[in-house]
């Protein structure tokens, strides 16, 4: 069997390493296809400058950094930056990266490529002076050839312009720079194409599952030739469980294609719970020699949208709990980081959510990787607009020229990955209303079902009646609603027989921490509303399930009626976690969402809990808000349980009685007078304790807490740690109006990556080695170095007791 692994985890840069004699002994064990990281060592200038491209510029005072890299997330927050404070308020500009490298003498027989996992917005690449192309979208992947115009034994130059100074051109932050990864890719000139496979399961049952594959060979030679190609299926063990071999295939166009059919006996299916993956491995040879290996991860599923019975997965019936997310990283900005992507992942798979749509664009191959491993259904979204735009300097540009190169690309890109359940084509689109759409839609679908009829198409639409001209056109086989939660229940009268998915639902609004009373008073948050923050800074918003966005609902609204209609076959939740940018309604000082059930530096906010007491089996009671008021205040003590018929609440030893959920009631709530003490909750199953919980009131901030989500990281240069800082009282209590800055000092075999809080409002850097706290919580985020060793983090604050935490590095 094969001996493999992924660099850097990446299913679809499998690379072979080496090839055991006793299951091919007649192929000589060579690397035919190698894929090298080529983050390191780059240099970089903020700012226009001439004759940049030329191998002979001068680059020797420019900063030397690695990518991943995104220039914006270290500027200043200003009101006045041109992506204003609804796409992060912080600022764009022109920016140039170069790198010099070298190729073997070795490889000039070789072909030479080099991948582009994304760069915003409209790159322009040279190598050694030659322009190789310019591609607008920032969020598509793309590859350019470099072997004609290399230097093979000699030094190299690549040079990319990254032009982000037109701004507004998103609605959300959208970083600027060569913010995914690059990689330089060395094939014969036999090999299989790029992104050049494609699989899919069309029968799936307990006995046995049919693999098809469909290979893209491309030939770069002036005479045709004839090769075999054999292809493998390993379990998660590396154990072979298929194989078929097709012989003298004659390779005689620059593209030919190689269909095979396998068969998997007895295959573990993939699933939400169960995440499981195979390998597929392909092999070209001639004669004895090994051409080529490339590896596609298989997922072995079987899924239905069902007009009446929703969504189906292998057999059975399941709900997408699903949340939307834009592709930045909080603090880290829009620079991809695997570690960041899991660590997202893990708290929402904590609360139950088993889907993510990647609004509104194609995301960081890192994540579809993660969603595979992990368990998610993916929407896979496109565009944010078509031939209209949103603001100014979107994509409507550039939508006439691109759309079809860039909606291949995405489909070619992402087909294989199990985790993708559904294609959007577009989101909120301008044309529902023009009958644009009806030539558009389609022929957006067309390019879809050219390279994939495996999953269903749909669009996410803030319009979905019946003179939606996108749904009127025919182009969809799911129909998305964006909101509009009050006219699910008549979802089959206005579109008979068709399938539902909850696109985008919910907008609710939240600020860690902060709560208002009376906490039943419904709130629809119109634009132009001021809400003070504690500090005199302006915008924050309660914390109880109570405001939500004017187009949108309360959690609890829109859960209530995907929970009870079998026909709804999920949703995705408007957001997952906050996000920088869009910060509703608009306005300075924010300069970034409240819609997260996790707010930016990862912290959960009360309604999570409300989540994973309904999308788990986890045993759940959560009570707010904190146990710090006014003597006599009246507050609302809110209560999310499961696995229990009542809650009783007492304070101070009294209780304040017995609750129990009526009818759909996701929460209970007692209405008391504060007085200082202990708040506790006792929930009970027939009589019998299920959960206690208690919240005391906090004195006077005393002491710094630190606390690592891990202990142990990669000496790789991009590993991270999350250290959660803690003020708290001498008593170990969160104290929960804390703000006190907190001085970070770091030493050994790491760095502050960034800093955080969670507050919308807060303008400090994040590039920084100080916070300050808020609602009693802070986040540093360390980044390993590439040297093993210790990193230690020292936290201080005037008047408090400081704390450290030890991070190994391996």
């Amino acid at each position: 069997m094969y001996s493999f692994k992924t660099w850097p985890n990446k299913a679809g840069r499998l690379l072979l390493v080496a090839v055991t004699l006793l299951s091919f002994g007649e192929v000589k064990a060579q690397s035919p296809r190698t894929t090298l990281n080529f983050d390191k060592g780059w240099r970089f200038h903020l700012g226009d400058v001439k004759n940049v491209e030329s191998t002979s510029f001068n680059d020797q005072q420019w900063r030397t950094l690695d990518l991943p890299h995104d220039w914006s997330i270290e500027g200043t927050f200003s009101k006045e930056n041109k992506a204003t404070p609804e796409g992060g308020a912080l600022p764009g500009g022109l920016g140039f990266y170069r790198k010099t490298f070298t190729v073997p003498a070795t490889d000039k027989n070789k072909l030479i490529y080099i991948d582009f996992d994304g760069v915003y917005l409209k790159s322009d690449v040279w190598v050694n002076g030659h322009h190789l192309g310019f591609r607008p979208n920032g969020y598509i992947s793309f590859r350019y050839e470099l072997t004609p115009y290399l230097k093979f034994g000699g030094t190299n130059v690549i040079v990319v312009k990254v032009d982000n100074t037109v701004q507004p051109n998103s609605r959300w932050y959208s970083g600027s720079g060569i913010y995914r990864n690059v990689w330089l890719v060395k094939t014969n000139k036999i090999a299989v194409n790029h992104w050049g496979t494609y699989v899919t399961t069309p029968k799936v049952s307990a006995a046995a599952a049919e693999v098809l594959l469909s290979t893209k060979v491309r030939l770069k030679m002036s005479s045709s030739s004839n090769v075999t190609v054999s292809t493998t299926i390993f379990d998660a063990k590396g154990k072979a469980v298929s194989t078929i071999t097709n012989n003298d295939i004659n390779l005689s166009d620059s593209i030919s294609t190689v269909n095979q059919t396998l068969t998997v006996k007895n295959p573990v299916l993939w699933s939400v719970d169960q995440p499981y993956l195979y390998n597929a491995v392909t092999k070209i040879t001639q004669g004895k020699t090994l051409l080529d290996t490339y590896a596609t991860t298989v997922g072995i599923r079987s899924f239905v949208f069902d007009a009446d019975k929703g969504f189906i997965l292998n057999g059975k019936p399941l709900k997408i709990l699903g949340v939307c997310d834009h592709h930045d990283l909080g603090s880290l900005g829009s620079a991809v980081n695997t570690r960041a992507l899991e660590r997202q992942l893990q708290i929402l798979k904590e609360m139950g959510c088993n889907g993510i749509r990647t609004s509104h664009n194609p995301p960081a191959p890192e994540l579809l990787d993660l969603c595979d491993k992990m368990g998610f259904i993916v929407m896979d979204e496109a565009f944010d607009c078509w031939e209209k735009g949103k603001v100014d300097y979107d994509y409507h540009l550039y939508f006439k020229q691109w759309h079809k190169r860039d909606l291949e690309d995405q489909i070619l890109r992402d087909r294989n990955h199990p985790s993708v359940f559904i294609w959007s084509i577009g989101n909120e689109i301008p044309q529902q209303t023009d009958t644009a759409a009806l030539r558009i839609a389609p022929e957006l679908a067309r390019i879809v079902h050219s390279l994939d009829v495996s999953r269903p198409i749909t669009t996410a639409n803030d319009r979905p009646n019946k003179n939606n001209q996108i749904i009127k056109s025919g182009a969809l086989d799911l129909v998305g609603y964006n909101y509009h939660h009050q006219i699910y229940e008549k979802f089959h009268d206005d579109f008979p027989g068709m399938k539902f998915i909850g696109t985008e639902t919910t907008s609710a609004l939240e600020t860690r921490g902060y709560y208002e009373m009376p906490s039943d008073s419904i709130r629809r948050w119109p634009i132009g509303d001021s809400f003070k923050h504690p500090g005199g800074l302006g915008n924050v918003v309660s914390a109880y399930d109570n405001v939500s966005a004017p187009w949108g609902s309360l959690h609890e609204e829109t859960w209530k009626l995907i929970k009870k209609n079998d026909y709804l076959s999920g949703m995705y939740i408007w957001t997952g976690f906050d996000y920088l940018g869009e910060p509703t309604p608009y306005s300075w000082p924010s300069r970034s969402s409240y819609f997260g059930i996790i707010d930016l530096a990862g912290f959960p906010k009360d309604v999570y809990y409300m989540y994973q007491s309904e999308w788990t089996d986890k045993t759940v009671l959560h009570i707010f808000p904190h146990w710090n008021w006014q003597p006599g205040k009246v507050v609302d003590v809110w209560a999310y349980y499961n696995h229990a018929d009542e809650v009783e609440l007492f304070l101070n030893g009294k209780s304040l009685g017995i609750k129990k959920k009526q009818g759909e009631d996701l929460h209970v709530m007692w209405r008391i007078p504060f007085e200082p003490g202990t708040l506790k909750a006792v929930s009970r199953l027939n009589g019998k304790v299920v959960l206690t919980r208690t919240i005391n009131t906090a004195g006077k901030a005393a002491k710094i807490e630190l606390t690592a989500d891990r202990s142990n990281i990669k000496a790789d240069g991009k590993d991270l740690s999350f250290v959660t800082v803690k003020i708290l009282d001498k008593d170990g209590n969160v104290v929960p109006d804390a703000e006190n800055r907190v001085n970070f000092k770091i030493n050994g075999q790491g760095f502050i990556a960034s800093v955080d809080n969670g507050d919308p409002v807060s303008h400090d850097p994040f590039k920084a080695s100080y916070r300050k706290a808020f609602h009693g919580l802070a986040l540093a985020i360390i980044q390993a170095k590439e040297k093993g060793g210790v990193v230690n983090l020292t936290a201080e604050s005037e008047g408090l007791q400081g704390a450290s935490v030890a991070i190994k590095v391996k």
